[in-house]
């Protein structure tokens, strides 16, 4: 039997989560687990429920996306975020990218599109890295200087993270590199552990942000 992923929608609009509960319940290995208004139910949803992914809109009256996504970061076992957002080129989503959720989905997303992208974001090993996020974390980049120099990354792990930076995953960073996959992912591994990040979008959000990238 294939393992059911199970979703928690958050989005203060009802036609929204409706749509969306419709496309991933069609989906056999993808359950809808709960529904919130706001970012200020998410926490006891989560609790409760138990999701694998919330998919969380970035505006809402009370409490936003931004700071739900950074309540649930701080748990010991957080779910995978994924925001959904009506514009890409939004302060909220990079924010939100920041505060831990794992990537963003358009909400006129094709349904296929949203199905891989739930199912991308809780496999955790290749997540969704979308150009949009790559252009949003340049342009809050510093352009000149280096502060992840004292990071202590080698020359192959700098390599891998410019890499990750653009959007390639790990098979490919692999075929670029002509190394194995698993060796990729002791890279990535590596880089993770020494910039002291979550995963690979905070990873490349770092490398903007501190001018090891430079933004233009």
């Amino acid at each position: 039997m294939t393992d059911v992923i199970t979703v928690l929608l958050v989005d203060d609009e009802p036609l929204v989560r409706a749509g969306l509960r419709a496309i991933i319940d069609a989906e056999p290995d993808l359950r809808v687990v709960g529904e919130a208004a706001d970012g200020a139910e998410v926490g006891p949803l989560v609790t409760r429920s138990r999701p694998d992914v919330v998919l969380m809109d970035v505006r809402m009256p009370a409490v936003d996306g931004i700071q739900a996504t950074r309540l649930l970061s701080r748990r010991d076992d957080p779910p995978r975020i994924l925001v959904v957002t009506t514009f890409e080129n939004d302060d909220y989503v990079y924010e939100a990218l920041r505060a831990g959720a794992h990537g963003f989905l358009l909400k006129r997303a094709r349904p296929e599109q949203i199905v891989q992208a739930v199912r991308t974001v809780a496999r955790g090993d290749s997540l969704l890295f979308p150009a949009a996020i790559r252009t949003l974390a340049a342009s809050h980049g510093t352009d000149g200087g280096d502060a992840l120099a004292g990071a202590g990354l080698s020359e192959r792990e700098a390599e891998v993270l410019r890499l990750m930076a653009a959007g390639l995953s790990n098979a490919e960073i692999a075929a670029d590199l002509v190394v194995g996959v698993e060796t990729v992912k002791t890279h990535v591994g590596n880089v993770l552990s020494k910039l002291a990040v979550r995963d690979r979008t905070q990873a490349v959000i770092a490398a903007y942000e501190s001018g090891f990238i430079s933004p233009r």
